[in-house]
């Protein structure tokens, strides 16, 4: 898949849990679960977009590709994922001369992905020509409809005029579907990011996947390493061939 790039943000700065990014989880650095599914998806070229050079090494150490370490500038909690997905864009265009179409946008703080779902979220911007992008999500388990706002004298509201205090309570049934965007898989096309100056565009394919841990907090790295001992199975295969 030369056309097929996948590209990893692992920045050194993390408020939540400190350096987040390479935090071990079962014997192995939390970017390098990421490394492994790219690779076990088929992906030929995984590259890191760092600003640590410590995090570039242990990237390396997993196989992944680190040619440039990402500016102080797009290094800091206001820095997008638009900033740094377009440096690597152009990075790679100006110093190896070429384009490939499809950059996988996969988070390293969620470490616990399908390859087979990866390589289907490939083949899915692939038949779509006029798609901007792919975006992963799953369904709400209740549908944000039913939700309330209060107003200024104290009083519940419906998200919409027409979402009276009845209707909010109609069965989840009765609303739109609505689903949670998750870190499962991302996919940007260079040739729309490079020309429109927006990373997803407005024909964002609906790429819905099973709802997956993502660890922002302690918490949710206990409970992932809870769920892995009691499945393994989570990890067959990760680094069987790739460390």
């Amino acid at each position: 898949m030369s056309d097929v790039i996948a590209i990893i943000p692992a920045r050194g700065g993390s408020k939540g849990v400190p350096h987040k990014n390479i935090i071990e989880l079962n014997g192995h650095p939390l970017l390098a679960y990421s490394i492994a599914a790219a690779k076990l998806a088929g992906v030929e070229r995984v590259l890191i977009s760092t600003d640590s050079e410590e995090y570039a090494e242990i990237a390396k150490h997993y196989g992944a590709e680190v040619p440039f370490l990402r500016p102080d500038e797009l290094s800091n909690d206001q820095s997008s994922d638009y900033d740094f997905m377009r440096h690597a864009m152009e990075w790679v265009r100006a110093n190896e001369g070429i384009e490939p179409e499809y950059w996988l946008h996969i988070r390293p703080t969620t470490p616990l992905r399908d390859p087979v779902v990866l390589k289907q979220a490939i083949k899915t911007i692939k038949n779509d020509p006029n798609a901007t992008s792919v975006r992963s999500g799953h369904e709400a388990p209740e549908s944000p409809f039913k939700w309330l706002m209060k107003d200024e004298k104290g009083y519940f509201i419906g998200l919409r005029k027409d979402l009276t205090s009845e209707k909010v309570n109609l069965p989840r049934q009765s609303f739109p579907h609505v689903y949670v965007p998750n870190g499962y898989i991302d996919i940007a096309r260079i040739s729309h990011v490079l020309k429109s100056e927006t990373l997803h565009g407005n024909r964002m394919i609906v790429f819905e996947t099973p709802p997956i841990d993502e660890i922002d907090t302690k918490e949710d790295l206990e409970y992932v390493k809870f769920k892995i001992k009691n499945n393994p199975s989570l990890l067959t295969e990760f680094f069987s061939n790739n460390k």
